[in-house]
């Protein structure tokens, strides 16, 4: 956990970044103010490298959810009215970093350090890899189901392409990649950065997968909203971290 002086700097700093966001219409006031509140707990608990993650995270998405995004509007496929990201969005994807932060921040910790860059980063490599495939793979024009491989709609839950499964997996891999670089950058080196990066992709990625799974089994069945979706695909995506990091004798 951070100490007095950081710790407001830190906080000082979320907002700022988190009103950037909110002027340039990367989240609204709503969005916002939560990404502040959760923003800050994160900064305070775990420090700057998980900050930086974060706002990272919410750029690259940003940049993804604006490519093309006239396109993505013509066929009533775009997020937001201009792109904005709304309160159940970033509670989707705040709240589980949010919830490993708190634990592996207190002194002493009830997480290990290294398995708290490894998860935290592995929910981010989700958020960036459903994203990613999400906003470009709506692109291809085509998609099909992942149970059924049938053809379906460009942007329907569970819809899967070959652009949109190749950009998952780089959201997910950028994500670890950046991840490593920032531990590395702070000083607090991941556990081990072959280790580090293979459990953050792979959960990532395949959390993404477990996310379409999700799309076509229940949201489309009106079971989950596309918010508890992402929050459940992000889960899958700590447990998989989880696990393999348990597979590799890692500490937990």
């Amino acid at each position: 956990m951070l100490s007095l002086v950081p710790a407001v700097i830190g906080i000082v700093a979320t907002a700022i970044l988190a009103a950037g966001a909110v002027y340039a219409r990367a989240l609204t006031p709503a969005a916002g103010a939560v990404a502040t509140l959760f923003g800050a707990i994160i900064v305070v608990f775990i420090g700057f490298p998980y900050l930086a993650l974060l706002i990272l995270f919410v750029a690259a998405s940003s940049l993804a959810t604006r490519y093309r995004f006239e396109e993505k509007r013509q066929q009533k496929l775009q997020e937001g009215a201009s792109g904005e990201r709304g309160v159940s969005n970033v509670l989707a994807h705040i709240l589980l970093p949010t919830a490993i932060a708190i634990p592996g921040g207190l002194n002493p910790p009830l997480l290990p350090p290294a398995t708290v860059s490894i998860i935290f980063t592995a929910a981010l490599a989700f958020g960036a890899s459903d994203t990613f495939a999400s906003e470009f793979g709506v692109l291809a024009g085509k998609a099909r189901s992942i149970l059924t491989f049938r053809e379906v709609p460009p942007g329907t839950n569970g819809g899967i392409s070959a652009l949109g499964q190749a950009f998952a997996f780089a959201g997910a891999a950028l994500t670890g990649v950046i991840g490593a670089g920032l531990l590395d950058l702070f000083g607090d080196p991941p556990l081990d950065s072959p280790i580090f990066l293979v459990i953050v992709v792979v959960a990532g990625f395949l959390a993404c997968q477990i996310d379409s799974v999700l799309g076509e089994t229940l949201e489309n069945r009106g079971y989950l909203t596309k918010g508890s979706t992402n929050f459940f695909g992000m889960l899958s995506a700590v447990a998989i971290g989880v696990g393999l990091l348990a597979a590799t004798g890692g500490p937990l």
